[in-house]
């Protein structure tokens, strides 16, 4: 059952990650501006975001893994949905309704993953999310080999079948599966989220203000780099990839650490490493120099991920796991979610790429030096209550 998941969790990301290497295709098709193609971005993080309280109450009633099985449909329709779309409104509901089905997944299977294997969580989520990961580091190039010979719909028709398939292999697997009661007694979502939220606070900023940072910047990435560091559009294409695959190590490797060390430390110095690549990059020219960056900077946005899932979910109580994790996902989603539109309309103000991407990665040193303050002083939860 674990493999049929990891391999639910890919499709999900990859749906939810392959409009970015799509938004010049997507600009291009439909002559729309900088702000409307970034609303295109943002609507799948959006619709990541908007349903994951509801699932929270949802898992207060419903198994988990029947949840996650109809995640699976929800990103087969909706990718279908999106492959015949005629106008770029329809791509905005399609982008929305495939993030709905990547939230829906992840609040729902991240416990049902930590509750399968609750001695070591850290490494199954780091597996887990490797998974994921892996989709991300995937869909640049994909994406741009299809694009050689079709049209920007080619990959959504590939992920409806895809996920058809998927699922029913997931459907299957779970029958056999004994799973775990583990979640029996969440059954009070405010209940939980009332008990536990200095450790979803916590989650909601440091993940979701950096996680604003970061979507702005993958999501015009590759525009970034064609149009400030003259960098080719194929190359730009294959960097991004770069970014997404450092992120695989990362998840695989963190996912450990956070199972041998303080969880509250980790967090602090991976969002350290970020903000420093996310400031460098804006001062480094050249080919060479940008891999180098990119590939830090990768490794360190994606070490937060698996990091901040381990610190929640193996120190939240059974009884309120899903709700307060529920409660962090979607807070914490809808501020990062605004990443690409606010982006998006800053450049259609003028405002240059390597100012908005300097001012972001200053922002989370002072953020930083915050949280250490507050370490420091005692005042940041080390786990659940």
């Amino acid at each position: 059952m674990f493999g049929s998941l990891c391999a639910l969790v890919f499709l999900v990301n990859f749906g939810r990650v392959v409009f970015a290497p799509l938004v010049g295709p997507l600009q291009a098709d439909f002559g729309v501006s900088d702000a409307t193609i970034g609303l295109v971005a943002t609507l799948a993080w959006l619709g990541s975001a908007l349903p994951r309280l509801p699932t929270g109450y949802l898992l207060t009633r419903v198994e988990r893994h029947r949840v996650v099985l109809g995640t699976g449909l929800v990103l087969a329709a909706s990718s279908l949905g999106t492959a015949f779309a005629p106008t770029i409104e329809y791509v905005m509901a399609g982008a929305l309704l495939v993030g709905v089905s990547s939230g829906v997944y992840f609040v729902a299977a991240n416990p049902l993953v930590s509750e399968l294997f609750p001695e070591r969580v850290g490494r199954v989520i780091g597996v887990h999310g490797t998974a994921s990961q892996l989709a991300a580091a995937i869909a640049p190039v994909f994406v741009g080999a299809l694009l050689a010979r079709w049209s920007w719909r080619a990959p959504f028709y590939l992920l409806t079948v895809a996920a058809l398939v998927v699922t029913g292999v997931l459907y299957v697997t779970s029958r056999r599966a004994e799973l775990p009661d583990a979640g029996a007694a969440d059954r009070n979502l405010a209940r939980g989220v009332r008990r536990q939220w200095r450790v979803v606070l916590l989650g909601v900023v440091i993940v979701g203000v950096t996680g604003l940072v970061w979507n702005g910047f993958f999501n015009f990435y590759i525009k970034y780099l064609t149009e400030t560091k003259d960098i080719a559009q194929g190359t730009a294409q294959t960097l991004l990839t770069v970014v997404f695959a450092a992120g695989v190590p990362a998840f695989w490797y963190t996912g450990r650490l956070a199972d041998r060390f303080r969880h509250v430390p980790l967090m602090l110095v991976v969002l350290g490493g970020f903000a420093t690549t996310l400031v460098a990059m804006t001062f480094v020219e050249g080919v060479l120099a940008v891999t180098a960056v990119s590939a830090l900077l990768g490794y360190s946005i994606h070490s937060l991920f698996p990091a901040i899932d381990t610190f929640l979910l193996d120190s939240l109580p059974d009884s309120e796991r899903a709700s307060a994790y529920a409660a962090y996902s979607a807070a914490m989603m809808i501020v990062q979610a605004l990443g690409s539109v606010a982006i998006g309309t800053l450049l259609g103000l003028g405002y240059a790429y390597d100012l908005l991407f300097r001012v972001g990665g200053l922002a989370l040193v002072g953020l930083l030096a915050g949280l250490v303050a507050f370490y420091q002083a005692g005042l940041l939860p080390e786990g659940a209550s």
